[in-house]
């Protein structure tokens, strides 16, 4: 089973929500390619990472990544990772003297590694919104993405969940009930802050294909949109 890690974003998460000083940051960060092969001994699972307590030739470390079911026991395989020195987790309320910010990773099961696609996924949610007449649909977004690219659009829906302090925005995830080819389910990025369970009118731009490298990219996004409550 193999772990697709969205690094960029995840790394710039952890240092917008758990650090105290960038400069600091920059100074205690390397980045590193060298194979591992460590037991997980200890996971600790919070509201969006693992962090997991590992042990490699008798050397025993941290390793943080986007939430996944790891478990005691397994094997961890990864090469890509950053280093970053005391690291503080506020969610933890725990200071790490070191911890690896990893860039993928599989689980050795027995004598082989079995590797398949993990990427973090948003489930559909029973809802129906009624979409506002100036607007469009989700469906509408994914089915005609060209149409749409480098438009601002409407687009009324149900907050299903959010990341705050994502390279300075708030990362929401919308749905209206609508999906074109199991498409339902719209990233949005906005300096507004609202809550999951909102229903929300957002206005943004559609961008398409952006890549923020690492193999963390969105085929459809719609990017600094503004927040509308009053429906």
């Amino acid at each position: 089973m193999r772990y697709s890690i969205i690094t960029l974003v995840f790394i710039s998460l952890m240092i917008a929500a758990c650090s105290k000083n960038d400069e600091q940051k920059k100074e205690n960060t390397s980045a590193v390619q060298n194979q591992h092969k460590a037991t997980v001994m200890e996971v600790i699972p919070v509201s969006a990472y693992t962090y997991l307590h590992v042990t490699e030739n008798g050397k025993d470390y941290w390793i943080a990544a986007p939430r996944a079911d790891f478990k005691v026991g397994e094997v961890i395989v990864f090469s890509n990772y950053m280093e970053m020195k005391n690291f503080e987790s506020k969610e933890l309320k725990k200071t790490f003297e070191s911890i690896l910010f990893i860039d993928n990773a599989s689980v050795k099961l027995g004598e082989g590694i079995m590797n398949e696609p993990m990427k973090p996924t948003i489930s559909k949610e029973d809802i129906k919104i009624e979409p506002i007449k100036d607007g469009v649909t989700i469906a509408q977004i994914f089915e005609n993405p060209d149409k749409y690219s480098n438009k601002v659009v409407k687009v009324k829906g149900k907050v299903v969940k959010i990341n705050s302090g994502i390279m300075k925005k708030n990362w929401i995830h919308l749905q209206d009930g609508t999906s074109y080819q199991d498409n339902y389910d719209l990233t949005i990025t906005s300096n507004d802050m609202v809550r999951n369970g909102d229903v929300v009118v957002f206005e943004g731009k559609i961008v398409l294909n952006k890549d923020f490298g690492y193999g963390y990219s969105y085929k459809v996004l719609m990017e600094d949109a503004k927040a509308s409550k009053n429906l």
